[in-house]
């Protein structure tokens, strides 16, 4: 029994047409929404980025302004140093007057090689600051200053240098960095190296010109050396104790040490940090500082950044979803108003989906959608009707023909020889045949039988065209071959004289290709004549696959006086005989590549050792597996003759 309508739905309907409204809105809305956050937040960063690029670039300016100024000095010093050593006494004046002219540096120092300087085993004179004074102080390590790292990495880099951050308790007594500049002295086209000039500048100086930037409320700038220690931080906890690199080991953040290793490589970008750095979202910009070789980051809390366009998302939000609500409540009055109408037409509708078909549909009197559609009804309603009773027709007939072509097929492969082994009492031969329509029934063949006590004949043949037409021309022209053959023992007479009784009265223009041989399995002499068919292939008994030369002749069933020739091989004992039609070689895949005569030689040559049979049932397995999914275009047909010898062996 069919279900029943439901008669009542103008309110669903209402329902399900303003949600289908509404959500269609909303997700637009959303999708719009979406998009111009999305993209409002992209300009946000981009405009973030641009001006943190602008104010690292003008604070490393305003820090490395000084510093190149103070390299100039040094520099100088060294140049003059190298060319003429000066007395000490000058030597150290120069010194005092350095720092005396520069209120940026803390302590300068020579220190030279030992014996360099008058013949002396050491000399590192060492000035710096004590309060507005300028005062020469010992460095504390005068046996061993060749060993600092201010004094060994500029002698082995032969070039000037920032050293890392250090606290020097010895010197100046607090945490400072060293520009050093080595003594080279050039004679005799050989340099020798003869101490180094340096500038010590406070970090104390530094810390306060980067604790001047600021991006934001919260935002804060930070300063690291080559190494990654932290020079400059808000937090005092990290200044020379923490780097950034143990902040990411600590934290096991490969994050950080990424953007930690492109900070030390001198690179300038902008990147998403880790939430742990600030317990929340918050996004670094970083710069090169090329005087020293340190990286200045200013750190910029994410809620900040969108701390307005999350406002706006939020008021566009609210004025969203009121307007959201008046729609729906529009929506749903015009959807009321307008299934009303439908309810008697749906009653009606119900009837007819419970088969009662000569039910009238209550056509409306009005020319709007409504009236349309009841009219559309009544029209569908009555050529339903029709159209029922012609399917009902042609659903008869389409399973009368389906049976009929059951039983064509039965009737077509009824016609060819299914019993193997056919011959059971002669052990000269081993025969096996396969054949495989494209449709139901189809127009290739194969037959086999004895003509004279000693002598078989077969033969293969493909009808051009398929279905019906082919299969009774097949079954005609295998008719004629067995009668025929009764009466003639040589294959071109066969030949000839079946395509003289195929051209007869021959209008559909029907044609057979055919192989056709008669085997001596007394002397293993096969005698054969060829109708435009594909040549047979040949295993000999060690495996060896070719190809059977075969003489030219017309296809049947077009000439009538078409000449066929006969020919002559010897089989040897073991050596098989397969012929086939070209459903084999022309065979396709879903990629349209044909099987083709290679494959089949390769697939003949891998099964050169089986049975008749069982080399039938390969050549079958190999067509399919090539073909795969692709739908079967032509029939196929195999046929293996194995010969023994008159005595089996």
């Amino acid at each position: 029994m069919s279900p029943s309508l439901d008669v009542r739905p103008s309110r669903g309907l209402a329902f399900r047409l303003a949600f289908c409204i509404l959500t269609s809105a909303t997700l637009i809305f959303t999708a719009a929404f979406a998009y111009y956050y999305r993209s409002s937040k992209d300009m946000i960063l981009a405009g973030v980025r641009e001006n943190a690029k602008n104010l690292l670039r003008g604070a490393v300016y305003r820090i490395e302004a000084p510093l190149s100024g103070i390299e100039r000095i040094p520099l100088f010093l060294a140049r003059s140093l190298g060319r003429e050593l000066p007395p000490a006494e000058v030597l150290e004046q120069s010194l005092n007057d350095f720092l005396g002219t520069n209120p940026d540096v803390f302590g300068t120092a020579a220190a030279f090689e030992p014996g360099a300087f008058a013949g002396l085993p050491r000399f590192a004179p060492y000035y710096c600051r004590r309060g507005d004074a300028v005062v020469r102080v010992p460095l504390g390590y005068e046996d061993y200053y060749e060993l600092e790292n201010w004094y060994l990495i500029p002698k082995q880099l032969g070039r000037p240098v920032w050293s890392e951050p250090y606290f020097d308790e010895a010197g100046g007594d607090i945490v400072m960095t060293t520009y050093s500049v080595p003594i080279m002295r050039a004679e005799n086209d050989k340099t020798t190296f003869l101490g180094v000039v340096t500038a010590d500048v406070s970090l104390d100086w530094l810390r306060r010109q980067v604790a001047k930037i600021s991006l934001y409320h919260s935002g804060y700038a930070f300063l690291i050396s080559r190494g990654g220690t932290y020079v400059s931080h808000p937090d005092n906890r990290f200044l020379m104790r923490e780097s950034i690199f143990s902040l990411a080991e600590a934290s096991r953040s490969p994050q950080l040490r990424t953007i930690g290793r492109r900070m030390i490589q001198g690179e300038e970008g902008f990147a998403r940090l880790p939430d742990f750095i600030l317990g929340k979202p918050a996004w670094l910009a970083f710069a090169p500082m090329p005087v020293t070789g340190w990286s200045m980051g200013v750190i910029v809390p994410e809620d900040e950044l969108f701390a307005d366009l999350r406002k706006l998302g939020r008021e566009v939000a609210i004025l969203g979803g009121a307007g959201f609500t008046v729609l729906l409540l529009v929506i749903a009055f015009i959807a009321a108003t307008i299934t009303r109408p439908l309810s008697r037409l749906a009653a009606t509708a119900s009837q007819i989906a419970r088969g009662n078909l000569d039910t009238p549909v209550p056509v409306g009197s009005g020319s709007d959608e409504v009236g349309a559609l009841s009219r559309s009804f009544e029209q569908m309603r009555l050529a339903l009707r029709d159209y029922i009773a012609d399917l009902t027709a042609t659903t008869k007939a389409k399973e009368r023909l389906e049976s009929e072509l059951k039983i064509a097929r039965n009737i077509q492969m009824s016609f060819l020889p299914k019993k193997f082994p056919p011959f059971p009492d002669i052990d000269a031969f081993s025969l096996h045949a396969d054949l495989v329509p494209a449709w139901e029934v189809g127009g290739d063949l194969y037959d086999f039988f004895l003509i004279s006590p000693g002598r078989l004949l077969v033969l293969v043949g493909d009808v051009s065209g398929k279905g019906v037409p082919a299969a009774l021309f097949m079954a005609v022209t295998k008719t004629l071959v067995k009668g025929i053959a009764e009466q003639e023992s040589d294959p071109a007479v066969i030949l000839t004289k079946v395509n003289r009784e195929l051209c007869v009265d021959n209008e559909s223009m029907l044609f057979v290709t055919m192989f056709l041989g008669i085997l001596d399995f007394a002397t293993g002499e096969l005698t054969f004549s060829n109708a435009g068919h594909n040549p047979p292939a040949r295993i000999a008994p060690d495996g060896t696959v070719s190809w059977l030369a075969l003489p030219r002749g017309l296809f049947l069933g077009v000439m009538e006086d078409s000449v066929y020739r006969t020919a002559t091989v010897t089989l040897a004992p073991g050596e098989k005989l397969v012929a086939f039609t070209d459903g084999v070689t022309e065979a396709m895949n879903p990629g349209l590549e044909l099987f083709g005569t290679t494959r089949l030689h390769d697939t003949l040559a891998q099964a050169a050792a089986l049975s008749p049979q069982a080399l039938d049932e390969a050549i079958m397995q190999a067509v399919n597996t090539f073909a795969g999914e692709a739908e079967q275009a032509d029939d196929i047909t195999v046929l293996t003759l194995l010969y023994h010898h008159a005595d089996g062996a």
